[in-house]
């Protein structure tokens, strides 16, 4: 995406977002939402500016009022975003995303003491459902977050992150 005009980046962003999430209408829709807003962000001009007060205003109106999605047109993220379910996703707009990355429900990326020491998610990493990431720390590509798991600090490459554990034990009868 080096050296492209944002048209042409909303173009291949959007894509790899729509293969994505090919069996989730809801996520396309955000997430194209998000990348028109992206486009508009980044185009200069006062036309171009008139349409991001529409388009961003709507999307994080409806995205962050009605759907409980808070992920910030400023941050920057990687082609092929995944939105599983996509209620309580919460960004902090300098956390960075890489590319097949994917986000479930109840999903935080934040930071810890200031507005910018927040994650950095490389490529094809996953995150479970209600998995905190907080603060400077950097989850290396491919890595697993499991459910639940509270991350504060780096995650090597292909390593899995489990969430406290659910221990089962035999009754005594």
């Amino acid at each position: 995406m080096i050296d492209q005009n944002p048209r042409e980046t909303f173009r291949t962003t959007w894509a790899a977002d729509r293969r994505a999430n090919a069996s989730y209408p809801k996520s396309r829709i955000v997430l194209r939402w998000f990348r028109s807003a992206q486009r508009w962000r980044t185009t200069s001009g006062p036309v171009a500016r008139l349409m991001f007060l529409i388009v961003g205003g709507s999307y994080k109106a409806f995205t962050e009022g009605f759907m409980g999605i808070e992920l910030p047109v400023s941050t920057q993220v990687g082609p092929g975003l995944r939105l599983r379910h996509g209620v309580g996703i919460v960004v902090n707009p300098a956390s960075r995303i890489g590319a097949n990355v994917m986000l479930r429900q109840g999903v935080t990326l934040g930071n810890r003491t200031s507005t910018a020491d927040c994650p950095v998610i490389e490529d094809d990493v996953e995150i479970g459902v209600g998995a905190v990431v907080i603060g400077a720390v950097t989850i290396g590509r491919g890595a697993r977050i499991g459910p639940n798991a509270v991350v504060f600090r780096d995650v090597p490459r292909g390593a899995a992150v489990l969430s406290p554990a659910s221990e089962i034990r035999p009754s005594n009868a």
